[in-house]
């Protein structure tokens, strides 16, 4: 059952489709944008989309997703999450080409950072594409009176919050859960959510996705 909310001053909020991505230290950002924009370019070629039949299918602009091929623009995570919605793919699947090992090690250097555009959240990647099946893992810090705010993702979808360090205030389908550390909740994550720091230090959690059948 969602606790009570309280009232918080936001001083800074960060919409998802707003939020730009940040390769980790040891990558440079033209790599980065480069290993996105070929791996984009894979998928859409292996499945014979021309950028006309993309842009119809995921909602963004044929002009973006050229950019975003060629490494001429740095994308938003709120266009990787409708690019990798419309082709019924997992999010880490932009990040790099998915294996089946008995054994997946993912080395702290070679993890990239995902950050809103105001540097309000940091997110790191923990799972590569299919590692988990349809499970994706992240650790999250969510700076001090900030609020991040995600569209929608795929039917089905839920997502599992642990707070580690901090105070978080999620927000999804009319309900509100206020956690402090040590707390979990799970949620359907298929409507608009929420991530909220209504405290005065920076808020570490855990975030669990699994998604649907898609």
């Amino acid at each position: 059952m969602a606790r009570p909310a309280r009232s918080t001053t936001r001083t800074r909020t960060a919409r998802t489709s707003a939020a730009a991505v940040v390769p980790a230290p040891s990558e440079t950002s033209d790599g980065f944008t480069r290993q996105v924009g070929e791996r984009l370019h894979a998928i859409r070629r292996a499945r014979g989309y021309s950028l006309d039949e993309l842009a119809a299918l995921t909602g963004v602009s044929k002009g973006t997703l050229s950019q975003i091929e060629t490494g001429g623009t740095n994308p938003t995570l709120g266009v990787l999450w409708r690019i990798c919605d419309g082709l019924g793919l997992p999010f880490a699947s932009m990040l790099g080409e998915g294996r089946a090992e008995g054994g997946t090690v993912v080395r702290r250097t070679d993890q990239a950072v995902i950050r809103s555009g105001g540097g309000e959240l940091e997110s790191r990647p923990l799972t590569p594409e299919r590692a988990l099946g349809d499970t994706e893992i992240y650790e999250l810090h969510l700076a001090p009176r900030s609020t991040h705010v995600a569209d929608a993702h795929s039917p089905g979808t839920r997502e599992g919050i642990i707070v580690v360090a901090g105070v978080v205030r999620i927000r999804a389908g009319g309900a509100t859960y206020d956690l402090g550390s040590g707390d979990a909740l799970s949620f359907a994550a298929d409507v608009p959510h929420t991530y909220e720091n209504p405290g005065k230090s920076e808020a570490r959690l855990y975030n669990v996705i699994v998604y649907g059948r898609r």
